[in-house]
């Protein structure tokens, strides 16, 4: 008897795994445009978006992207390039105080230098952000808002918004753990955090106060 239910059993999982096969995940409710979803996010919906609501058109180019930069391994920042970076946003996000257009160019800027510097490809912006969209996915818009901005007129409500997408897209990037940061890199971690909580964009400091 025992052997009987084995053998039902036997059969039953591999008809199931030749439905699944030969029917498609799609069928099942777990095909390839909910593990796109859950990786790209609201990239998702813009790919969607792009293609005029086709979902399939979408999918196929978000798989392309994954195919092209999957397999990437972004380049770790040395301790010194950790600090340089750090100190250069800061410079820029006191400077958008006075020059808002002119920090968001900066701030452009200094993203691309950064972004070839952690070893993500494409001499053009869209190539750029195709290949960071698959590893930072949910920061990515900060970086294409930024080039907007920079590039347009906006006002300075857009503008100060879209700087502060930046900075979340540049904290993505910079604060992986650089190299040979096990000294260096959390105390730099916690004084840029610190600092930026005292500091909100748009609104000067009081002169003396620390930055």
């Amino acid at each position: 008897m025992l052997t009987i239910v084995i053998i039902v059993v036997a059969a039953l999982v591999i008809a199931a795994a030749a439905a699944f096969f030969f029917l498609g995940p799609e069928r099942f409710g777990i095909g390839r445009g909910h593990a796109l979803k859950r990786r790209f996010g609201p990239e998702y919906d813009r790919a969607v978006a792009e293609h005029n609501g086709d979902t399939k058109a979408a999918e196929r180019a978000l798989d392309e992207r994954v195919k092209q930069h999957g397999s990437l391994t972004a380049r770790p920042l040395g301790p010194e390039a950790h600090e340089r970076y750090t100190a250069q946003w800061s410079d820029i996000e006191r400077q958008f105080v006075d020059s808002p257009q002119e920090a968001l160019v900066a701030a452009d800027a200094l993203l691309a230098h950064l972004v070839k510097d952690r070893g993500f490809p494409g001499e053009q912006f869209e190539e750029q952000v195709s290949a960071l969209s698959v590893h930072h996915a949910g920061h990515v818009h900060g970086y294409r808002n930024t080039h907007a901005a920079a590039r347009g007129e906006s006002g300075t409500e857009d503008m100060r918004q879209a700087l502060i997408d930046a900075r979340g897209f540049f904290d993505a990037l910079v604060t992986e753990k650089p190299a040979d940061a096990d000294r260096r890199g959390p105390r730099s971690s916690q004084s840029r955090s610190q600092g930026h909580s005292r500091w909100q964009l748009g609104q000067p400091q009081t002169k003396g106060s620390n930055t």
